[in-house]
């Protein structure tokens, strides 16, 4: 096994963090749109950087570095989030849910929304990574490609299964096994985030959108589809409806899907490749159907009646946000029971009617159900059985193979 590894980020890998800057995922606001798992905003000064030098090469170490465990005798654990990704009290005053925990285990929480988009949080704190330092923070939430680059760097400690006893049996099994941290030995969801498709039923003459094999050959819909700028939804989701999986498809696979997307751009069925302002054409009808993020349907369909989904029976692309311990970090016991808090059913259910996206755990149905009951069945935030059992990730990816897949999906869109 090599002892070092440099990460750096290519041209086409700046170009697709570009794209998200602009108008992709990362330009989404937390609540009134879904910022899905992408590489998220960065200013033009944090995009030089990352350029000029990369990922600086760091040790591997296996499972994560160990550091030396403070729990017992400091009662604290710093908690680094997105903005928006907690739940607040009425008055906005308070978080229920860390007040619970602090509250019952008298552990304080340092709770800090520092985190706007994922390589920019990463540049805050891959010095201290790189350099073997504690980076003041226990417990972290990044998206899952950031989570398995910093597992295989060796920058994430690996979690003790003994306290995480909620955890380990809520755990919905969607979310159990990742290529990038099997058996979740690393890493535990905070959230899920899912690509579906998204029809204006008005637009389509009342006729149901449900397949990607639809949106590019239904000649009613021409030159009103929409694809995502999102290299890892919109192949991922053609893969699927090729009959490949985007767990362990092939550089011909990927071609294939590449070449399936050209054929609907050269006859002009797709309109065009977006972010999240597919939203405005989709709710107007200008694009009658299209991929979607499911946190933009909740929002649309509270104010337009016309708008739909559909789960292809093909089966659709599933991210995830995820809570990770960094190397070094003194309060790794503390993390881990605070992780675990989130794993029970009622603290689950508080979190998940406020924010709103798909919950990671098992069983919490009637526990939402208390709160909200429209939200306990919205399949969009619960997923069920049937529509669990079609979600798949799209599979990690070598710096060569991003860089060769955003390569030909920056030409397919003329990025």
């Amino acid at each position: 096994m090599e002892q070092y590894e440099p990460d750096s980020l290519s041209a086409a890998q700046l170009a697709a963090i570009r794209r998200s800057l602009t108008s992709g995922r990362g330009a989404l606001s937390r609540r009134s749109m879904l910022r899905a798992g992408g590489v998220g905003a960065l200013t033009v000064g944090g995009l030089a950087s990352l350029s000029a030098c990369g990922i600086p090469p760091a040790k591997r170490e296996g499972p994560g570095a160990a550091s030396a465990d403070d729990s017992a005798k400091e009662k604290t654990v710093a908690f680094s989030n997105w903005t928006e990704y907690m739940d607040v009290s009425e008055d906005e005053k308070s978080r229920p849910t860390l007040e619970a925990f602090e509250k019952r285990t008298g552990i304080k929480v340092k709770y800090t929304e520092d985190i706007n988009d994922n390589v920019e949080f990463f540049g805050k704190i891959k010095p201290q990574l790189a350099a073997g330092q504690d980076t003041g923070r226990d417990l972290i939430c990044v998206t899952d490609w950031l989570a398995a680059r910093m597992i295989r760097l060796g920058w994430v400690q690996k979690l003790d299964p003994s306290n995480l006893p909620h955890a380990y049996t809520n755990l919905s099994a969607q979310f159990r096994n990742p290529d990038w941290d099997p058996g979740r030995a690393h890493s535990y969801p905070w959230t899920g985030i899912s690509t579906v498709i998204a029809y204006n039923v008005k637009a389509t003459g009342g006729k149901k959108v449900d397949s990607v094999t639809q949106l590019l050959d239904d000649p009613s819909l021409k030159g009103r589809v929409g694809f995502l700028t999102e290299m890892r939804d919109t192949v991922g989701m053609t893969l699927l409806d090729l009959g490949k999986d985007p767990g362990s498809f092939t550089d011909a696979d990927y071609d294939a899907a590449i070449g399936r997307l050209q054929k609907g751009v050269d006859k002009k069925q797709i309109r065009r490749f977006t972010g999240n302002d597919y939203t405005s054409d989709l709710d107007k009808g200008d694009i009658a159907a299209c991929l979607a993020w499911a946190g933009d349907i909740i929002q649309l369909q509270a104010d337009n009646p016309d708008i739909r989904y559909s789960i292809p029976a093909a089966g659709y692309i599933t991210s995830t946000d995820n809570l990770l311990v960094p190397a070094q970090s003194r309060h790794k016991t503390n993390a881990e029971k605070l992780i675990d808090h989130y794993y029970e059913l009622p603290v689950a259910a508080q979190l998940a009617a406020y924010i709103n996206y798909v919950c990671p755990v098992d069983g919490v149905k009637d526990e939402l159900t208390k709160i909200d009951p429209e939200l306990a069945d919205n399949t969009l935030i619960l997923p069920d059985k049937a529509m669990a059992k079609k979600s798949r990730a799209f599979r990690s990816l070598t710096s060569a193979e991003e860089t060769a897949y955003e390569e030909k999906f920056a030409k397919l869109i003329g990025a």
